[in-house]
C-alpha cells in the first residue's frame, strides 16, 4: 500500500528537517530504548557497532531512504533496501512485537529533538511512513521464516564443532554439525548464519558469519578473523572483534555453539552468464562458498575471481582458492597483496 497523498505532502515538506536532525534522533532513540530495555543492548544489538555509531547510521540511512522513495517511488530500490534488512532481522529472530518497542522510543526521540515542529499532522505522516516500512518488513520476514521451515523468530539451534582449521595466521574455520548427526538445512551459496555467544561479562552477543562451504555437504562451515584494536583513517579507535576473538580463542572440536538458520540475499546468481567474484580480506568467505558449489556442480561458465589482501600469510583459504579455481577450466584468479 503506497503512502497516502496527504502524508506524502507532509513528508515532502518535513523531510529536509528530519533528515538534517536524524543524526541527533537516532543516537537518542537508542539511548531511550536501551534505558527501557537493557536486555536488548546486552543480548541482541551489536555492542561494537553501537560504540562506533554504525548501527545509528544504518537506521538513519534506511529510514531516510525509505521515506524519500515514498515521494519518488522506485519499487526495485525499496525491495533492495528492505530485503537486506529483512534477512538480517530474520537471522536475529526478530518478531513483530519488537517493532512496537522501536516505534515507541523512535517517536519519543523525534519529538524531543524537533519539539514543536512535530505537529499532529507531522506525527501522523511519519507514523504512517514508519508502519508502512515496518509492516512490509514484518511480511518479508514472515515469508523468510516460512521458507526456512521455522516458526516466526524460532531460528536458533545448537550445533557441535566437528573440525577447527587455521586458514591463515589470524583466521580459523569451524565445521559445524548437528547434535544427532542429521544433515543441517541447506542454504544458498553466499548466505550467512548468526552465532550467539555468552561472553565473560554475561552479555549474549550475536554476529553474522558467511558460510564458506558448499550447501550440499550436510554440514556448515564458517570462517572468522581475529581482529585487534586499531585506529581508523580518521583517528577513531576501531574496537577489537569481541565475538570473533572470543571464538578464535575458546572454540574447539567437540564444543557446542548456538547458531541460526542461514539467511542472506547476497547470493550466487542462478543465471548462466560470466561471473566476477571480487573480495578483500575476510570478505573472501562467501566467495569460497560460491566457488565450492560451482566446482562441485562442474560449472562451465567464465569465472573471474579477484581478491585483495594484506599479504599471502593473511590470505584466508589461499590454497583452497587455488585448488577450486584450478578445477574449473574457465576460471581465473587474480590476487593483489598490499605487502
Amino acid at each position: 500500500m503506497p503512502l497516502s497523498l496527504e502524508s506524502q505532502e507532509v513528508i515532502r515538506a518535513t523531510l529536509p528537517a528530519v533528515g538534517a536532525a536524524i543524526g541527533d534522533i537516532t543516537p537518542l532513540f537508542y539511548r531511550k530504548m536501551f534505558a527501557a530495555h537493557p536486555e536488548l543492548e546486552r543480548d541482541l544489538f551489536n555492542r561494537g557497532n553501537q560504540k562506533q555509531g554504525e548501527q545509528q547510521k544504518a537506521l538513519a540511512g534506511s529510514i531516510a531512504a525509505f521515506a524519500t522513495l515514498q515521494l519518488d517511488p522506485d519499487p526495485a530500490r525499496v525491495e533492495a533496501i528492505l530485503s537486506r534488512i529483512a534477512h538480517k532481522h530474520a537471522s536475529l529472530g526478530i518478531k513483530p512485537d519488537e517493532y512496537w518497542i522501536v516505534h515507541e522510543h523512535l517517536f519519543a526521540a523525534i519529538v524531543e529533538v524537533l519539539g514543536e515542529a512535530v505537529t499532529p499532522e507531522v506525527a501522523k505522516a511519519w507514523d504512517e511512513v514508519y508502519w508502512l516500512m515496518a509492516n512490509t518488513l514484518i511480511a518479508l520476514e514472515a515469508d523468510l521464516y516460512k521458507s526456512a521451515g521455522v516458526a516466526v523468530g524460532d531460528v536458533w539451534r545448537t550445533v557441535r564443532v566437528r573440525e577447527r582449521v587455521y586458514q591463515s595466521v589470524d583466521t580459523v574455520s569451524f565445521v559445524l554439525t548437528s547434535l544427532d548427526g542429521a544433515p543441517l538445512p541447506t542454504f544458498r551459496p553466499g548466505q550467512y548464519l548468526s552465532v550467539g555467544v555468552k561472553l565473560p561479562d554475561g552479555a549474549r552477543q550475536i554476529r553474522q558469519y558467511s558460510l564458506s562451504s558448499a550447501p550440499s555437504q550436510g554440514d556448515w562451515r564458517i570462517t572468522l578473523k581475529r581482529v585487534s584494536e586499531s585506529l581508523g583513517q580518521d583517528g577513531a579507535v576501531i574496537p577489537a572483534g569481541e565475538v570473533s576473538n572470543f571464538l578464535f580463542e575458546n572454540l574447539f572440536e567437540g564444543d557446542e555453539l548456538q547458531v541460526t538458520t542461514p539467511f542472506g540475499d547476497l547470493v550466487l546468481s542462478e543465471e548462466d552468464g560470466p561471473l566476477f567474484l571480487a573480495s578483500a580480506g575476510i570478505g573472501c568467505t562467501p566467495m569460497i562458498g560460491m566457488l565450492s558449489h560451482l566446482a562441485e556442480i562442474g560449472d562451465q561458465r567464465k569465472i573471474s575471481v579477484l581478491h585483495a589482501d594484506r599479504s599471502a600469510a593473511s590470505h584466508a583459504h589461499r590454497h583452497e582458492l587455488e585448488t577450486l579455481v584450478g578445477s574449473m577450466p574457465s576460471a581465473d584468479v587474480y590476487r593483489w597483496y598490499e605487502e
